[in-house]
């Protein structure tokens, strides 16, 4: 999936998934998917790498 070596941790990812549960409760019904599409894009900057972004959506959009 990710081209980095900085992979999480189990316990790393469970505190990940807390936060962002956290903050999408937060965020509420009507603002969760502009939160999450902000989120997204943070994350996109940050990572750097346009391909490898694009993979991860084509990832995260498998069996849902």
């Amino acid at each position: 999936m990710s081209t980095t070596s900085h992979a999480l941790s189990i316990p790393g990812l469970e505190t990940v998934y807390d936060t962002l549960a956290t903050a999408i409760d937060q965020a509420g019904p009507e603002k969760s998917q502009l939160f999450l599409v902000k989120l997204a894009l943070l994350n996109a900057n940050a990572l750097g790498d346009a391909d490898v972004f694009a993979a991860h959506i084509a990832s995260a959009l498998q069996d849902l």
